[in-house]
């Protein structure tokens, strides 16, 4: 017996064009480990945190160690497994390297995020 609230299908029916037309964005596997990459280092909130701060100004990792009350080098590690995917960038200045966000497609993603959470 169903309900009227049910979640699922009441019948066993499969639209196979669209099912067909939708996998098409599956295609490229490489695409697809990148993004959840992605999502998974923005789900440490020490690297949401730098990321958060990093929309905000260009730090530099004493900035960020400071702000975050972790080391140095514990900001230095989570910095470099923030670039690798490119979500952040750095400039040297002297003896000072600056963070920055590496473009405004990273602040695009915290941002609808934001306002999503807040709807």
């Amino acid at each position: 017996m169903t309900t009227p609230f049910s979640d699922t299908c009441d019948i066993d029916f499969v639209d196979k064009e669209k099912v067909k037309r939708v996998a098409g964005i599956f295609a490229d596997n490489n695409d697809l480990i990148e993004l959840s990459e992605i999502f998974k280092l923005l789900g440490d909130p020490t690297r949401l945190k730098i990321i958060l701060a990093l929309k905000e100004a260009e730090l530099c990792v004493c900035d960020l160690a400071s702000l975050l009350g972790i080391t140095s080098s514990a900001v230095s590690h989570q910095l470099r497994l923030l670039r690798n995917l490119h979500l952040v960038k750095f400039r040297r200045a002297g003896k000072i390297a600056y963070y920055s966000l590496d473009d405004l497609h990273v602040a695009e993603i915290i941002q609808v995020t934001q306002t999503h959470i807040k709807e």
